[in-house]
């Protein structure tokens, strides 16, 4: 991967890295696979160079300017932080783990403050997309947008592993088939999960949330996906052991209305203009600026 050189100051590979990472994030969100983003990752890596610079121009600018930015405003900013990651003792946690200080972590956050100041007012003259806008898109990206197959299961997991003796497989074998008589005679699903699931998703009684296809083991998800919403499956054998799988509803497989992604499409053509204003307020920067590309 390149690297590259803004007035004299590399461009560190953790910034790249940042970058990077919210790209894949956006275009995940926005329908992109996992398989799209392998295939594509040498141009992400390129934008997310690009990127990089970018931010770091604008941090060289907004320090330039000396944007204001009060304690009040970082205050909010770690806020926002604690509540990311799950309260002030996660938040403190993270912070050790990184070996940063909490003033020193203040510090990047008046930064980045500031320059999102900063990209504000370079975007201030970009007006939300309209009604008419989002309609055109979605009309020309129709055949996009499907809402995928997906089913949402519990299951039990009683272990056994491919090095396993003859008489552990048996026993882990007939484990799974007392456990499913259980259930099929009336037995509570979810604390049998409880009770008996290798899985550590026995302690929320068995529970997978949704999932489409391709997403478990082939064995697992042929026959989630076969199966009837409400059935409970006959035990089915994969690398990890033996289970048994109850379905507890399944949705998607047709297109979705205007309505479903009417707030997504907005928000990805406001995030292009908005893309588009900075792209031109960047390109500016660059002018006057010394860029090195480093192979």
């Amino acid at each position: 991967m390149k690297k590259a050189k803004v007035n004299g100051v590399e461009i560190s590979g953790e910034a790249v890295s940042f970058e990077l990472d919210r790209l894949v994030r956006f275009y995940m969100s926005h329908g992109m696979t996992v398989d799209e983003i392998k295939k594509n990752l040498p141009k992400l890596e390129e934008k997310a160079l690009e990127q990089a610079i970018g931010a770091k121009l604008l941090l060289d600018q907004a320090s330039r300017l000396d944007l204001p930015v009060t304690a009040k405003d970082v205050d909010e900013e770690v806020e926002k932080v604690k509540a990311q990651v799950g309260g002030e003792e996660n938040y403190k946690a993270a912070l050790k783990a990184q070996g940063i200080t909490e003033e020193a972590f203040r510090r990047e956050l008046e930064k980045g403050t500031r320059v999102n100041l900063l990209v504000n007012q370079a975007c201030a003259h970009v007006a939300d997309p309209t009604e008419e806008e989002v309609a055109t898109f979605y009309a020309a990206h129709k055949d996009e947008y499907v809402e995928p197959h997906q089913v949402l299961c519990q299951h039990i997991l009683v272990k056994s592993e491919e090095g396993d003796l003859p008489e552990a497989k048996s026993a882990a074998f007939e484990k799974i088939r007392a456990i499913r008589e259980r259930v099929m005679a009336g037995g509570d699903f979810a604390e049998e999960a409880k009770k008996n699931s290798d899985c550590p998703s026995g302690q929320q009684g068995g529970s997978l949330g949704w999932f489409g296809r391709g997403m478990m083991v082939p064995e697992f998800d042929k026959a989630a996906f076969e199966m009837k919403k409400g059935e409970v499956s006959d035990i089915v054998t994969t690398q990890f052991g033996y289970h048994i799988i109850y379905k507890a509803d399944e949705k998607g497989g047709g297109a979705q209305t205007l309505v479903d992604v009417h707030d997504k499409i907005k928000d990805l053509l406001r995030h292009e203009a908005r893309g588009r204003a900075m792209d031109a307020f960047v390109a500016d920067l660059r002018a006057n600026a010394k860029i090195e590309y480093i192979d």
